[in-house]
This record gives structure tokens, sequence and C-alpha cells, in this order.
């Protein structure tokens, strides 16, 4: 279980928003987050292991960064998607919990809202929408894992690293990443030389500067430009097909 303190939702003055259940009516957003409680979760704090059991539903608020990684026999943790304010973790299982197959980490610290799985699916029973919301972001998360298979596939390094910094700080609303060298070379499943060599060229060309412990972004736009259109393309496929639920939301 990793490290979830928390409280009330009620307790909390001002909860920073999720743009997943931003799209749900008052009333429906009522129900949902009366099973809701909000904790403070820190980076590095790992949310499931691969064989957990699922058995609640976390959903990033504000600047909150997760990724889930796969890790190979050599060790090596892959990152395959990001997840921030726009989706959940463990949101997509249904009809009871089930093993974890990837593990989940916190990259960017910040509050999480947290449902037990069953209430969640007590939610979706009660609530058509709730659960067409969450049957539409399974897509959407679908859709991330394809564009990632397809990026690591064919991309440039430094294509894939831009596209990694660009998609960070766009879930964030921050310029900074809470990432060293290392572990963006681990989820990239490149050695550390390598992401190294990236980073320099960045800055180089005054895209980004380094710190202990962090990578903060100077020229978003200019980053963009050295990306591939891999998060532009799953950005697109989230308007498309949780746009119904925004419109019907309203």
């Amino acid at each position: 279980m990793p490290q979830f303190t928390s409280q009330p939702l009620a307790q909390t003055a001002v909860a920073p928003r999720s743009d997943l259940l931003d799209v749900l009516r008052p009333e429906e957003r009522a129900l949902f987050e009366q099973y809701c409680t909000n904790g403070w979760m820190k980076s590095g704090s790992v949310i499931y292991q691969p064989g957990d059991t699922v058995e609640f539903c976390y959903l990033p608020t504000g600047s909150a960064l997760s990724s889930f990684f796969v890790e190979l026999d050599d060790g090596t943790a892959v990152e395959t998607i990001l997840v921030g304010r726009e989706g959940a973790l463990g949101g997509i299982v249904s009809q009871g919990t089930l093993p974890s197959y990837a593990r989940a980490n916190v990259l960017h610290e910040g509050l999480f809202r947290r449902i037990a799985m069953r209430d969640l699916e007590a939610a979706k029973r009660a609530s058509p929408a709730i659960a067409n919301l969450f049957a539409r972001y399974a897509d959407c998360v679908m859709a991330q894992v394809f564009q990632s298979i397809a990026c690591n596939a064919v991309h440039t390094i430094e294509h894939r690293a831009a596209k990694w910094l660009g998609a960070a700080i766009e879930r964030t609303g921050r310029t900074d990443v809470a990432m060293t060298q290392e572990q963006l070379a681990s989820m990239m499943g490149i050695g550390r030389s390598y992401a190294s060599r990236v980073l320099q060229r960045f800055k180089r060309d005054g895209l980004v500067r380094t710190r202990r412990g962090g990578i903060e972004v100077l020229d978003p736009d200019g980053l963009r430009g050295r990306a591939c259109s891999c998060n532009d393309q799953v950005n697109a496929h989230f308007d498309q097909v949780l746009g119904g639920v925004y419109a019907s939301a309203r």
C-alpha cells in the first residue's frame, strides 16, 4: 500500500483540479466524490507493484504526475504512459479487483484523490455518465499505449526525450520536471550516456537546463519543435473521444 495520508474531501479548502472529473455535471461529480478521500503522495512513491491487487483508483490532481513502468528481466524499468490530472490509475479496472500488470510510480508529488474500486463500481452502476466517462478514458489509455509502442519503435532518442519532457510539463503545468538524467534514461530504456548527450544538445540550444534532481524547460515551444508528433496524436484522440463526454455533461 503506498504512503497516502488521507483526509475527507470536504476538509480540503481548495482542491487542485482533476480534468477527468471536471467533465461531469455537479450532481454526478458529487456522487463520485462522496466516496473519495484526498492524500498527498511524494515523488518516488510506488502506487502499484506488478501483481498487486488493484484495490483503489487514484486520480492525480493539479501538478501531480505518475507513470506506468514495465520491468524487464535485466532490471530496466521502461516508462509506457504518463498519467496526470487528465486521467486515473486503476480507473479502467471493472467488475471487481484485478492484479496490476505494471509498476506505477509517482513522478511529481502532489494531491491525489483515491476511491476504493468497490465504490467506483457502485458509482458507475448509479450513474451511466460516470460509467461512460471511465469507459471512454480506458479507450484513451489504450491510445497512449499504442502510440508509445510505435514511438519507441521508430523515433529517435532526441524525439522521444523532447516528447516526454513536453508531455510532463503539459500535465503538470510547470516547467520544471523532478527527474534525473539516470531516471530519464531508465524510463526511455536507453543508456545514461545517450540521455546525457541529448540533454547536452538541448542545453546548448537553450531548450533546457539541468539542476540537481531535476530538469527545467526554458523554451517549451522550441522543445516541442524537436519532439515527434506522438503527444499531438494522443491529445487529439483525447479531445475526440472525451469530447462527447464534455458535450453531454454541460
